[in-house]
């Protein structure tokens, strides 16, 4: 059990890939602290973890005192607490002329700034254990859609904070590390598409340039990646930022343009 013994606090993690992060981590020993702004979620997801694996902090981070709020109680839940994973954000879209300053403001509140006070906030736990930090981020911090102006921003930051930290904080023994997923089939994406438009079956109809492996990224499936990093496994490599996505980030080549590189059924 790679989380043995081990207190994890997964921010935004009553849905999509935090609630994926907080069943595996469960599974493999850790006791978790589920947070999020929805109680009924909340509980619903204590319930099915049970109460001796899991604890539950019900917070916003947009508020600036949230994360010391969410930080306090955390560690009320059980004591102590040995991996930090900054989960939660915004994913609101905007293009430059729907970003003024309330907009911006509040997705840099939530993906940035809260992950930066959660972690001053829960530093000396973190250093007496010999802790670590996940954040999530996301392959838009390296330049983004049009619509997602203020997102790629907060995520471009968020790597940027990745790497400070783990620099400063490597003597300290407190570890800092980042992944940055791509395109994830999330309850809530799910409906954004439909939203969009698109049919009941959308994730099945996607074009190969998008999927190249015929399918879209499972939460389950980064939850497995964040546990190696919460894990002390990976102990020391600090300061990785690791790419999530079907295809490389520099360098792509779309498949599809290749004759000779037909998608099969495999």
């Amino acid at each position: 059990m790679r989380l043995k013994d081990q207190v994890v606090l997964i921010t935004g993690s009553t849905t999509g890939i935090g609630a994926s992060m907080a069943r595996l981590f469960v599974s493999e020993g850790a006791r978790v602290i589920l947070h999020g702004r929805s109680r009924q979620r909340g509980e619903a997801l204590l319930q099915e973890l049970g109460t001796e694996h899991a604890g539950f902090v019900e917070g916003d981070l947009i508020r600036a005192d949230g994360p010391a709020a969410i930080a306090e109680q955390a560690l009320e839940c059980f004591g102590r607490i040995d991996c930090l994973v900054n989960n939660a954000a915004f994913t609101t879209r905007g293009r430059i002329e729907d970003t003024d300053v309330a907009f911006f403001d509040r997705i840099i509140a939530v993906n940035l700034r809260a992950p930066l006070q959660l972690i001053r906030e829960l530093l000396p736990e973190l250093e007496k254990n010999q802790g670590c930090v996940v954040n999530i981020g996301s392959v838009l911090a390296h330049c983004g859609q049009a619509n997602m102006l203020a997102y790629s921003i907060s995520k471009g930051g968020l790597m940027t904070m990745t790497r400070n930290l783990a620099d400063s904080l490597g003597t300290r023994k407190v570890r800092v590390n980042q992944l940055n997923v791509g395109w994830t089939l999330t309850e809530n994406e799910y409906e954004v598409k439909l939203g969009d438009g698109l049919p009941e079956n959308w994730p099945e109809t996607l074009p190969v340039d998008a999927v190249p492996s015929g399918k879209l990224i499972a939460p389950e499936e980064i939850a497995e990646a964040a546990l190696y990093w919460a894990s002390r496994s990976s102990r020391p490599i600090t300061g990785s930022v690791l790419e999530l996505e079907q295809y490389p980030i520099i360098g792509r080549y779309g498949n599809h343009e290749d004759p000779e590189n037909k998608p099969t059924d495999a």
